[in-house]
């Protein structure tokens, strides 16, 4: 009973001192679990940012981060702008010519006694035969249009500006992806429908006749005979060898190729493209243009087909900005206007050439960025100027 005692006395005597220690040793847990989670949290956003970098990247080369196009197709739509019908075409009659020998007065004999007896008649002769005159009423058309879908309705991702207001290290932390969609274009063909085709009406003509006064023998002589020869007139005449008829001309129907995209595959997903680092700038494409032009000439078709449609065709998902530049001579706007067309010319040869227009951007930048002091009320040689005349691309990120 003692020994109790002196034990229960001295367990109530480190009862303090044990939960101190018990309460040291959650204290101690709590720090390691955060000390553990400190470690731990490096090496977690470590890992997701590795997961959003492309695989076994190369010493030297740069990436750029795309997201797959929606792949479309062309295709080519026929519209009858005006339809088949029917010409008319008239044939006229056709006629060969005869020269006919007309006996005015037969062959006869003289009596020397007793003349031949003879009487006149007159007898009508037909030298142009009948035939036909046709009328042509030609086709009737009315206007009209036809509503044609060129380019259809899409759909994709796109990225926000970060929020000023964040506070994560990774600038994609606070960026909001958007899922934004495109109405269709829709283009009005004029056309054209038949109302009433061709038709034709056949009228008659008269013929033409000629009289011809001649003897007839009455009584021949009746004694010692000479003969008379007969006495004739040629006349000649037009005679019907194939009357007029109307000859049916197929008019074929016109028509009009209208291109249009259509969606064949819906793109979105991120990938990685290997590039030339120096492709991430902007790069000098080396094409000249007529003075206050923007046509492309052959040469100029041929260095784009060189520098950006190879690349693009190599990697199919990277996007590209072609910027266009002027020099500071003219107006600020019509520098403006002229970069842009340059632009937009390099950009539909490419499209042309069978680039997808979601995967290109024109920017024209007039006379903004010169490369050199050639600004307005400077004077400068010709090779300064041409300095700043010049059309650039880059490879874009999706980022």
């Amino acid at each position: 009973m003692f020994v109790k005692h002196i034990l229960t006395e001295n367990f109530w005597q480190l009862e303090p001192t044990i939960n101190l220690a018990n309460k040291t040793l959650k204290q101690i847990s709590i720090m390691k679990k955060t000390l553990l989670t400190l470690f731990l949290m490096p090496a977690m956003c470590m890992a997701q940012t590795m997961d959003k970098l492309p695989e076994n990247p190369q010493p030297g080369k740069c990436y750029v981060k795309c997201v797959t196009p929606d792949l479309y197709k062309n295709e080519s739509v026929t519209v009858v702008t005006k339809p088949a019908s029917t010409k008319l075409i008239v044939v006229p009659a056709e006629y060969k010519t005869v020269t006919e020998t007309i006996v005015l007065k037969p062959a006869s004999k003289r009596l020397i006694y007793v003349p031949a007896k003879y009487k006149t008649v007159t007898e009508e002769i037909e030298v142009v035969q009948s035939s036909s005159i046709i009328s042509v009423v030609p086709a009737k058309f009315s206007g009209s249009s036809q509503k044609i879908e060129v380019e259809p309705a899409y759909s994709k991702w796109e990225m926000g500006d970060k929020n000023p207001e964040c506070k994560s290290d990774d600038p994609n932390d606070c960026r909001v992806w958007c899922f934004r969609e495109y109405p269709a274009q829709f283009q009005t063909v004029p056309t054209s429908e038949l109302v009433k085709d061709a038709s034709f009406t056949k009228n008659p003509t008269n013929s033409k006749k000629r009289t011809v006064r001649k003897q007839v023998e009455i009584s021949p002589a009746t004694t010692r005979e000479v003969r008379i020869p007969a006495k004739t007139t040629t006349i000649t005449k037009r005679v019907l060898v194939k009357d007029s008829y109307v000859k049916e001309k197929k008019i074929p129907a016109e028509t009009k190729q209208v291109k249009k995209e259509v969606l064949v595959k819906k793109g979105g997903l991120t990938v990685w493209e290997e590039i030339e680092c120096e492709l991430k700038n902007y790069n000098l494409l080396p094409i000249l243009y007529p003075l206050g032009s923007s046509v492309l000439t052959s040469t100029a078709k041929k260095i784009i087909d060189n520098k950006i449609w190879s690349l693009m065709r190599d990697k199919p998902f990277i996007s590209i900005e072609i910027s266009s530049h002027t020099d500071s001579r003219g107006s600020a706007s019509a520098n403006q206007q002229l970069s842009e067309a340059r632009a937009r010319s390099v950009v539909n040869y490419l499209i042309a050439r069978g680039i997808n227009s979601s995967r290109l951007v024109a920017k024209g930048y007039g006379e903004e960025r010169l490369m050199n002091r050639c600004a307005d009320g400077v004077t400068c040689t010709e090779k300064e100027h041409e300095r700043n005349r010049r059309t650039e691309f880059r490879v874009l990120s999706s980022y």
